[in-house]
């Protein structure tokens, strides 16, 4: 995995609407804090949330905050890699999933490429991310 220069703060989402919901976030928080040059910093609380696209089962979506070295693609890779692990399978866009990991921010990094755009170009539009996101601000020291 490609480590950066210095460690950032990095802003994650987390959400699942399939199987046992609240497990695969666990999940999820235990694999990004085990990634190397990473930690888990602090959790939102989590939110039940309609989804959006196809009719389909309530999320449940949590934000995390961690400090990782990794470089933004590394940390992707990662996150798809959990997701795997988790039993996501990518059929159709905003299907339903077991696990889906959301690069939202990472540091002051703003990057337009193919497979990552950041800030998160959803950001904006999802009112969970934004309370999730404000949550996580406002419990910095």
């Amino acid at each position: 995995m490609s480590v950066a220069r210095k460690p950032e703060h990095v802003y994650i989402a987390l959400g699942s609407n399939q199987g046992d919901r609240a497990r695969y976030l666990a999940l999820a928080r235990e694999r990004l804090h085990a990634l190397p040059h990473t930690e888990v910093l602090a959790t939102s609380s989590i939110d039940e949330t309609e989804p959006l696209g196809p009719p389909q089962p309530r999320y449940l979506n949590q934000m995390v905050l961690v400090t990782t070295g990794l470089t933004p693609q590394a940390l992707l890779a990662a996150c798809h890699a959990i997701e795997r692990e988790a039993g996501r399978v990518r059929e159709r866009r905003w299907g339903p999933r077991t696990l889906d990991i959301d690069i939202v921010r990472y540091g002051d990094l703003a990057i337009a490429e193919a497979d990552l755009i950041l800030p998160h170009p959803e950001l904006p539009n999802r009112s969970f991310w934004l309370r999730e996101l404000a949550e996580l601000e406002d419990a910095q020291p």
